[in-house]
This record gives structure tokens, sequence and C-alpha cells, in this order.
């Protein structure tokens, strides 16, 4: 048998070596795009009408024949509507924009700073206003990533969210010609990172108030009832984040509770709400509450302004002594490894 030379394979993720003369080629690479819900461009009429317009659309926040749903969100709601959003928009905007845009953009570069690199590119996207998901995923395309992972900044999976984010990332990958391998993060809602920053960050937040709270209440972003009845995990998904935060910190099943905030609509939606339950506490003697959002990795207007600010109000007006609520994971230390946790985990074999 004539002699032969062992073939020497490439890094899993180069190309290996290029044909003599071959023109330089842009492949290779794994890209990581973090993707929160999104934010208008300005507290303006006209962004926070593209903004809610967008938002709105999507058939998978609002699950009625979109023919119908069109005449009455282009028409009454969005004629209202937006100068009431950017009224509240305003109350938190900040010199470099939304917070939520602020944040995430932190995060991306936080996190391309700890495991980032020529062939490992992090970025960030909206899923509605800028920056667009197609608009990055061309971007990395163009740095040469053919493969791409979509992480949804989202905790508990849903529907509305974690697959709203999928369906606009393949509904780009439909018009592309040469498309990037793509894989999409699971939801990390009881990872033991995640819990364990989680419960640090609350425990935290309590240590520095000068008052004791006689409960925490753990307020997710609500959706209809119906959307539960239909099979989405959200509701199961929050009630295990806080009973493995309670957990973790030892706390009574009393002491925290799960609430939903944020409904939209006539339609009933996961229940206790928390305006109401925050109207309805002192009157049973409890005075002194933090709140806490789970949902949400960044703040947002659901936090800064629906919670820190119309949940004060509510509480107070209630009866209410001492109000505080706890700042999201944003881009701290313990947030970032929550994000570096699942990066690792969804693109182990790339990299």
């Amino acid at each position: 048998m004539p002699d032969t030379m062992p073939m020497t394979l490439p890094e899993p993720g180069t190309l290996g070596p290029l044909p003599k003369g071959h023109p330089p080629v842009k492949q290779g690479k794994v890209g990581v795009l973090l993707i929160n819900l999104g934010t208008p461009d300005g507290t303006d009429y006209w962004s926070m009408r593209r903004y809610l317009s967008e938002f709105l659309s999507d058939p998978r926040i609002i699950e009625v024949p979109q023919p119908i749903w069109q005449l009455i969100l282009q028409g009454p709601i969005l004629t209202f509507r937006p100068s009431k959003s950017g009224a509240a928009y305003k109350k938190i905007w900040t010199d470099q924009g939304s917070p939520l845009l602020v944040y995430t953009k932190a995060q991306a570069e936080k996190l391309r700073a700890r495991i980032g690199g020529d062939s490992l590119i992090v970025d960030f996207a909206m899923n509605y206003g800028n920056p667009s998901i197609a608009s990055k995923i061309d971007l990395l395309k163009e740095q040469g990533c053919d493969r791409i992972c979509i992480v949804p900044l989202y905790p508990q999976y849903s529907a509305a969210t974690t697959a709203s984010v999928n369906d606009r990332t393949f509904a780009k990958l439909k018009k592309m010609r040469w498309q990037p391998a793509v894989r999409t993060a699971a939801a990390f809602h009881d990872q033991p990172v995640y819990i364990k920053a989680l419960a640090s960050s609350i425990k935290s937040h309590i240590d520095s108030l000068d008052f004791t709270p006689e409960r925490v209440i753990m307020s997710y972003h609500g959706i209809p009832k119906a959307y539960f009845d239909k099979g989405d995990p959200y509701h199961c998904h929050c009630h295990k984040t806080t009973r493995l935060v309670k957990e973790y910190l030892g706390w009574s099943d009393d002491y925290a509770m799960t609430t939903f905030q944020s409904r939209f609509g006539p339609t009933e939606w996961l229940k206790p709400y928390t305006d109401e339950t925050l109207e309805s506490l002192p009157e049973d003697g409890v005075k002194k509450v933090v709140v806490v959002s789970p949902a949400f990795i960044s703040d947002c207007i659901e936090t800064l302004e629906e919670l820190a600010m119309e949940g004060r109000d509510e509480f107070l007006e209630a009866g209410g002594t001492h109000y505080s609520v706890a700042p999201c994971l944003n881009d701290s230390e313990g947030g970032i490894d929550v994000i570096e946790d699942v990066v690792r985990r969804e693109i182990a074999g790339w990299v």
C-alpha cells in the first residue's frame, strides 16, 4: 500500500488553509446576538407611534385576526396612546436614550470584553425598534459569522416574547440566499446562575434599606389568560422562579408572592394583578413592601415608571408606609454572569 500522510484537520470553527491565490474569505466566525424587547427612538408622538405600531402589530402580542385588529390599532389606539406612552417614557428617558437600550448595549459590551474576540463577535438588537434584528444579522454575516446564536433576554419563556424574537429572526433568514446556521437560546428561569444572581441582588437591595419589608412582591409582566390556556408555559416558569428564589434565600412560603403587571385591553390576564395587590395589602396590615421584577433582566418602562412610580403611588395612597423597587440585574457582574452562562451553554461545540 502506498505511504499516506496523516490528515491534519482544521480547528473547529476555522476554515483551514485556503488554496494558493484564493481571495480573502470572511467566514468561520461565530456571532452572539443578545435581543431585548425594544424601545422607541424618542418620546415624541411619531417615534412612539412607529414603535407602538410595530409592537402591537406582532400577531404574537395580539392574537386576533389582523384585518380587524389593524382597524382598531391604526385608528383609535394609535391616535391617542402614543402621547400617553410618550409622557411615561419622558419620566425615565436618559441622555443616552431609553434605559432598556442603554443597559442592553452595556450588557453586550461587557460580555464582549469577557468572551469576545476575532472569531466570536458579540452584538445586540431590539425585537421592536432599533437596532433591528434584521440589521444586526446582516452585520454579523458581513463580518464573517456563518453561525449565529440568538439569545432572547427573557428568563421565562412566552410565545409573546421568546417566540416572537425567534419568529422575527427566521423571517429575516427566509430572505437570505446564504443563511448562517442559527441556534436559539432556551429560557433560563430555573438555571442556578440566574437564581443565584437574582436572589443575591434582592438580598443586597433589602439589606441596603432603612426598613424591613413585610412582604416581597415578585411582579412579572402579564399575558392574557387565554394564552396560558392554550399551553404557554410562562405562568409556570414565573412561579418556579419565585419558588427557587424563596428556597435559595430561606424565605417562608408566604413572605414572597407572585403577581402580574402591565395588562392591556378588556380581557382577563394572569392573576393576581400587581396593581390590585399593592392597593389591597395595606388593608391586610402589610405596609412595608419591596417589589422585584424577575421577568426583566434590564430596567425599562415597566420597572422604572409602572412599578417605581405608579406602583409607589398606588401603595402609599392605599395606606402603605414603606415602598421600594429592587433594580434589575442590568449590567451588574451578576447580570453578566447570567448571560455568559447562557451563551457558553448554547455555543458549546461551535467555539
